[in-house]
Parts: C-alpha cells; structure tokens; sequence
C-alpha cells in the first residue's frame, strides 16, 4: 500500500510539474509579423536551470546525509 501512495504521488508530482513549468506557445500580441524577442531563437533557460540546480542539491544533500549515517 505505500508503495503504491509513493507512486501515485510521484506520478501527480510530475504532471503538476509540467503543467507549472510548461511554456505556453505563441509569439507577440495578435495580427504582428515581429518575433516574440530578439534575436530569434528566444529559449527561456532560466526557470529550468533553476530547477535543475535544485534537484541537484536535493540529491547531493540525500547522498551525504546517508553517507554519513
């Protein structure tokens, strides 16, 4: 039973996840030709780098912490 508490949170965790950190498509404001930014290609890295530099010390906390003990 609580593995199955486990994955059922671990699955709804990832799908709130996305739905938070999914960019919506799309450009400027309706009827312009212009790009969204400038220079084109415009990839928003900071949000994911951020999360990614989380999940990092989140693990290596875990991994010293069980180290340790």
């Amino acid at each position: 039973m609580k593995n199955r508490f486990i994955f059922l949170t671990t699955i709804f965790m990832i799908f709130i996840s996305l739905s938070i950190f999914g960019q919506p498509a799309g450009g400027g404001p309706p009827g312009s030709n212009n790009p969204p930014c400038w220079p084109p290609p415009c990839v928003p890295i900071d949000g994911g780098i951020s999360f990614l530099v989380a999940v990092a010390a989140a693990i290596g906390i875990k991994k010293i912490y069980f180290t340790k003990k």
